[in-house]
């Protein structure tokens, strides 16, 4: 049972982080006036990506603190979790 809960907030966590990086690069990329594809090349191709993970994870905050004011410590776990990958993920883009 415990292990369904942090798989449930893991979930949420991962589906947090790729909207928070899909809101971001639309949101460069109509302020930059490009397109979606472009944008996520550019970020891409100037090896710029882990500032896209990186702030894709601010929703996690949003999720996490929603668990924990209803009572769900071990989704909340998991979000904690999903946001420590995001931050591995962003230390090998960032140093690789």
């Amino acid at each position: 049972m415990i292990k369904k809960e942090i798989g449930i907030g893991f979930l949420t966590g991962l589906i947090c982080n790729s909207l928070g990086i899909i809101v971001c690069v639309l949101v460069i990329s109509a302020v930059k006036g490009m397109g979606f594809e472009e944008t996520l090349s550019f970020y891409w191709y100037t090896e710029s990506m882990w500032m896209l993970v990186s702030l894709g994870a601010l929703p996690n905050l949003a999720a996490f603190f929603g668990f924990l004011k209803i009572n769900r410590e071990y989704r909340a776990r998991g979000v904690l979790i999903a946001t420590f990958l995001a931050a591995i993920v962003t230390y090998i883009f960032y140093f690789n």
